[in-house]
C-alpha cells in the first residue's frame, strides 16, 4: 500500500491498517487520528506535523522516523520502537508508551504530561525542556539522557535509572523518586522542593544548588555528593548517608538527620539553625564554621576548631524537664492543652508540645528546644500554667542578676553580649506573658487546679548534656502537704539558694 491509497482509505472511513509497511514515506501533516496501525512497520518514516492523536501504534516501528510537533495525545505506543526518532515538540500528552524503545531519541519541548512511559529504555534520549508532569516513568532507563530545563513536577520515577543523566535546572518539586539511581547525575539548581527520595541513589551526583525543601531523603545514598549551597530546609535526611560529601554552604535549617553518617563530609558554612545535632556519625567531617542564623543570613557565626567540632556535632538537643509531684488525669490533660495554647497564641516560644509521661504519683513533662538561647525563656513559658510559676520567675530573673552583680567576671565583649540578648529575651518573654499569668486558671475544674497546684521540680539541660536546677518546691515528694496559699509559697524564696555563679556560667558556656 502507498500513501495514496492510504489516504483515499481513510477518507472513506476505514481505521485498521495493522501490520502495514509504510517505511521511508512521506506522511508529513496527514491526518490519521484514531487508526490502527498497531505492529505496523514506519521506519524512517516523515510524520512531522501529524495528526496521530489516539492513533493505536502498540509494538509498531518508528526507528529514525520524523515525529517533530506531531500530535500524538492518547496515542497508544505500549512495546513501540522509535530508536532515534526525532519527537521534538511533539504532543505525546495522555499517551502510552509502557516497555518502548526510545533510545537516543529527540524529544526537545516535547509535550507528555500524564503520559505512561513505565518501563521504557530512553538510553541517552534527548529530553530538553520537555514537559512531563505527573508522567509515569517508573522503571525507565534513562542513563545518560539529557533532561535539562526539564519538568517533571509530581512524576512518578520510582525506582528510574538516572545514572549519569543532566538534570540541571530541571523541576521535579513533587516527584515520586523512591530508590531511583541518580549516581553521578547533574542535578545541579534543579527543583526537587517536595520530592520523595527514599532510598535513593545519589552517590557522586551534582546536586550544588539545589533546592530539596522540606524532600524526604531517609535512607538515601549521597556518598561523594555535591550539596554545595543547596538548599534542603526542613527536609528528611534520617539515616541517609553523606559520606565524604559536599554540604559546604548548604542551607539545613530545621532538616532532620538523626543516624545519618557524614563521615568525611565537609560542613563548612552550613546553615544549621534548628538541626539536631546527636546521633551522628561525624568521624573525619570538616568544618571551620557554621551558621546558625534563624535566616541563613550569617548573623550567627559559630567557628570550630578542628577539637570543638566532635563535640559540636555530637550535642543532644536541649530540654526542659518539669515533675509535677501528682498523678496525670484527663482534666490535668485538658487545661494543659488549652493552656499551652493560650501560651503560644501570645508569644510562639513552645512550637513542640511536651512528651509525657506518667508514674502512679507523678508526671513528667520534657520539652526538646531547637537552641541552648531558648532555654530560660521557654522555661518560663512551659511553667506558666502551674502554681510555682511566680517563684519560677523570680528564680530565673535572680540567675542573670546575680552574673551582672558579680564583679569577679572577666567577659569579653562578645560573651558578655551573649548573655544580655538571652536577658533581654527572657525580660521580653516576660511582658508579652504577663496577661494571661493573671488568669490562667481561669473556668478550669478543681481537679486540674489541684494538678496545677501541685509542687513542682524544674530542671534545664544544655546541648551538652550540663544540668541546672530552676527551682525545687520545697513540698516536693511530701506526700499530700498541700500549700495553704501563694503567699505561704511565695514566703519560701527567702530561703532559696541560687546556684553559685561558676555553675550558673559553666551551663551558659555552650553560648560561648
Amino acid at each position: 500500500m502507498n500513501v495514496k491509497e492510504l489516504r483515499h482509505l481513510y477518507a472513506t472511513g476505514i481505521r485498521e491498517f495493522g501490520s502495514i509497511d509504510l517505511s521511508e514515506a512521506n506522511l508529513r501533516d496527514m491526518n490519521l487520528s484514531g487508526v490502527n496501525l498497531s505492529g505496523a512497520k514506519l521506519n524512517v518514516v516523515n510524520f512531522s506535523g501529524a495528526n496521530l492523536s489516539e492513533v493505536n501504534l502498540n509494538g509498531a516501528k518508528l526507528n529514525v522516523a520524523r515525529l517533530s510537533a506531531a500530535n500524538l495525545t492518547r496515542a497508544k505506543l505500549n512495546r513501540a520502537s522509535l530508536n532515534v526518532a526525532n519527537l521534538i515538540r511533539a504532543n505525546l500528552s495522555h499517551a502510552e508508551l509502557t516497555e518502548s524503545l526510545l533510545i537516543r531519541a529527540e524529544l526537545v519541548r516535547a509535550q507528555l504530561s500524564h503520559a505512561n512511559l513505565s518501563g521504557s529504555n530512553l538510553d541517552s534520549t534527548d529530553l530538553r525542556e520537555a514537559t512531563l508532569r505527573s508522567a509515569n516513568l517508573s522503571y525507565c532507563n534513562l542513563s545518560e539522557a539529557n533532561l535539562r530545563d526539564v519538568i517533571l513536577t509530581d512524576a512518578i520515577l520510582e525506582q528510574v535509572i538516572l545514572s549519569g543523566a543532566d538534570l540541571s535546572r530541571a523541576d521535579l518539586s513533587g516527584a515520586n523518586l523512591r530508590e531511583a539511581d541518580l549516581s553521578q547525575a547533574n542535578l545541579s539548581r534543579a527543583n526537587l522542593s517536595g520530592a520523595d527520595l527514599r532510598g535513593a541513589n545519589l552517590r557522586w551526583t551534582d546536586l550544588s544548588g539545589a533546592t530539596l525543601r522540606w524532600a524526604d531523603l531517609s535512607d538515601a545514598k549521597f556518598s561523594g555528593a555535591n550539596l554545595m549551597a543547596a538548599d534542603l530546609s526542613g527536609a528528611n535526611l534520617v539515616n541517609a548517608s553523606l559520606v565524604h560529601a559536599d554540604l559546604s554552604k548548604t542551607r539545613l535549617i530545621r532538616a532532620e538527620w538523626g543516624g545519618a553518617d557524614l563521615t568525611g563530609a565537609i560542613l563548612t558554612g552550613a546553615k544549621l539553625y534548628g538541626v539536631s545535632r546527636s546521633g551522628l556519625k561525624t568521624r573525619g567531617i570538616s568544618c571551620d564554621w557554621v551558621d546558625l542564623s534563624p535566616e541563613g543570613d550569617q548573623s550567627q557565626i559559630y567557628r570550630l576548631t578542628p577539637e570543638k567540632t566532635q563535640t559540636f556535632f555530637n550535642e543532644t538537643p536541649p530540654t526542659i524537664q518539669i515533675t509535677i509531684d501528682a498523678p496525670f488525669n484527663l482534666s490535668a490533660n485538658l487545661a494543659l492543652a488549652a493552656l499551652y495554647h493560650q501560651i503560644d497564641q501570645v508569644y510562639p516560644t513552645l512550637s513542640h508540645p511536651p512528651n509525657i509521661k506518667i508514674s502512679s504519683r507523678r508526671t513528667y513533662l520534657t520539652f526538646q528546644i531547637d537552641r541552648n538561647e531558648q532555654l530560660f525563656m521557654m522555661a518560663y513559658g512551659a511553667t506558666l500554667p502551674f502554681q510555682d510559676h511566680t517563684i519560677i520567675e523570680r528564680h530565673l530573673m535572680g540567675l542573670f542578676q546575680t552574673i551582672r552583680k558579680d564583679d569577679s567576671l572577666q567577659l569579653n565583649a562578645e560573651n558578655a553580649q551573649h548573655l544580655r540578648q538571652v536577658g533581654s529575651s527572657l525580660i521580653s518573654t516576660i511582658n508579652r506573658l504577663k496577661p494571661l499569668k493573671l488568669n490562667r486558671h481561669q473556668g478550669l475544674p478543681e481537679e486540674a487546679i489541684n494538678f496545677l497546684n501541685a509542687p513542682t521540680y524544674t530542671v534545664i539541660t544544655n546541648s551538652r548534656n550540663t544540668t541546672l536546677d530552676i527551682y525545687h518546691n520545697p513540698n516536693f515528694g511530701r506526700g499530700n502537704v498541700q500549700r495553704s496559699s501563694e503567699k505561704d509559697s511565695s514566703s519560701s524564696v527567702e530561703r532559696l539558694t541560687l546556684p553559685p555563679t561558676n555553675i550558673v556560667m559553666q551551663f551558659l558556656s555552650v553560648l560561648f
